[in-house]
């Protein structure tokens, strides 16, 4: 795994799930962000492998939705779980 993606796995700030809607059951991806918005999207369906990994939060949200993924509402944050 990329350095980059093995230390934010470790210190992910929150982490978000991701559908495409229109799978059926709907396609699920997780991604993680730490504070300074670098982010990663990892495919559950695939080993947990690294999909796309990114400097800011918002491209990786554009990412998300160029492939037409929703946000399932809520955002889950690593304080909840300390």
């Amino acid at each position: 795994m990329l350095s980059h993606a093995q230390n934010l796995a470790d210190n992910w700030e929150f982490t978000e799930l991701w559908i495409d809607p229109t799978a059926s059951p709907p396609y699920v991806l997780i991604l993680l962000s730490d504070s300074f918005g670098k982010s990663c999207i990892y495919d559950p369906n695939q080993n947990y492998q690294l999909a796309f990994k990114s400097n800011t939060y918002e491209e990786a949200k554009l990412w998300l939705l160029e492939d037409e993924y929703e946000r399932v509402e809520g955002r889950l944050k690593a304080s909840v779980l300390a």
